[in-house]
């Protein structure tokens, strides 16, 4: 996902926006989300003239934005991935009751 972002990226003179940009684009794409939840899990439900989005649509955006963040600040997301992996599978191991085996 992060190279065929970065390919994506790559075809414009722009380039990626700068990290605070980002972050402001990435609160942005959250708040699209969360008013996607609450319209479906919450009790404000859709304003008639309010276009049909999905929770998928506005999680990929989220993505897309969190990708682009990653790719301008040289982080690899697999990695990050696997850092936070080890740190919820030790630190948090027996944090929460683990159902029990077949």
């Amino acid at each position: 996902m992060q190279q065929e972002v970065d390919q994506y990226i790559g075809q414009f003179k722009e380039g990626y926006f700068g990290p605070l940009s980002m972050m402001a684009r990435l609160t942005e794409e959250m708040g699209e989300l969360a008013r996607e939840v609450n319209h479906f899990y919450g009790e404000k439900p859709k304003k008639a003239s309010e276009g049909e989005k999905t929770m998928e649509q506005e999680i990929g955006d989220v993505l897309f934005v969190m990708i682009c963040l990653a790719n301008s600040l040289d982080i690899d997301l697999e990695e990050s991935f696997d850092l936070v992996m080890e740190k919820f599978k030790t630190r948090d191991k027996d944090r929460w009751t683990k159902k029990e085996d077949a």
